[in-house]
């Protein structure tokens, strides 16, 4: 029998250090909708100390901020040591012969060094490229976010003509769990029509199958499925909504 790891099974981290604005824009936003796990890091030593609990992860690193360039030499060679299964990539705007190839023969340099004066469309093909090849995901298809401690993250049920409030519990693209205030008893497959959602700021309309239920410390938890219907503007807001939830988890373990 195959031994699967929790890396194999839930896939890697992608880092961006010092991400330009249209990094975060472009690359890291077509990254979450690729479902891939992708966080921005503004601390490069905090960074590091947080790594040791992700070390098979990759690093994206803009090197025109944080530090000088023999700065950067440093602590990119010196991560492999301690880290020897974290992978780089490095984004500069500078050209100058031989800055790429100084970058390129590091030993930790494994996921390119990307102009940022070039077309990002480009610089996302490649990025995705590299990503599959390493199987970033692992064995994970979809993203999700658990909303147990956000009072925001709430919904309405529409049933016999009025409507259940209840709690988002988690979500991803394909579904979410939720705890409603009165137990409406659904059974399998029970079609819900023009379900209201409010993750934050963000209010979607949705139509959602029922899955099943179960006890979650007391309360009635129901699962719950997206119709294959669901508009994809809708997915992109969700996608949104869970990088944001993981970013902020992220950024309180970076900054213990």
């Amino acid at each position: 029998m195959i031994d699967e790891t929790k890396n194999d099974i839930l896939g890697n981290k992608v880092f961006f250090l010092y991400p330009t604005q249209s990094i975060q824009n472009q690359i890291i936003s077509e990254l979450i909708q690729q479902e891939y796990e992708a966080y921005v890091a503004k601390d490069h030593s905090r960074l590091l100390r947080a790594l040791k609990n992700y070390d098979k992860s990759i690093v994206y690193i803009n090197i025109d901020e944080g530090m000088t360039a023999p700065e950067w030499e440093k602590w990119i060679s010196g991560i492999s040591t301690p880290l020897p299964d974290i992978r780089i990539g490095v984004f500069s705007t500078k050209t100058e012969d031989g800055f790429k190839e100084k970058y390129l023969n590091m030993k930790s340099v494994t996921c390119g060094f990307i102009h940022l004066k070039v077309d990002m469309s480009n610089s996302i093909d490649g990025i995705l490229k590299t990503l599959e090849e390493m199987n970033i995901k692992g064995r994970r298809k979809y993203l999700r976010a658990s909303a147990e401690r956000d009072t925001k993250a709430t919904m309405n049920l529409p049933h016999n003509e009025e409507y259940i409030n209840g709690t988002i519990k988690d979500i991803s693209v394909v579904g979410f769990s939720c705890v409603l205030e009165r137990d409406p008893d659904m059974k399998k497959n029970t079609l819900c029509s023009n379900i209201q959602i409010r993750l934050q700021s963000t209010l979607l309309k949705v139509d959602a199958i029922v899955l099943g239920s179960r006890d979650n410390g007391g309360e009635k938890m129901y699962v719950m499925l997206f119709a294959q219907r669901t508009d994809p503007e809708t997915r992109v807001k969700i996608r949104k909504y869970i990088q944001q939830n993981l970013q902020a988890i992220m950024d309180n373990e970076i900054n213990l």
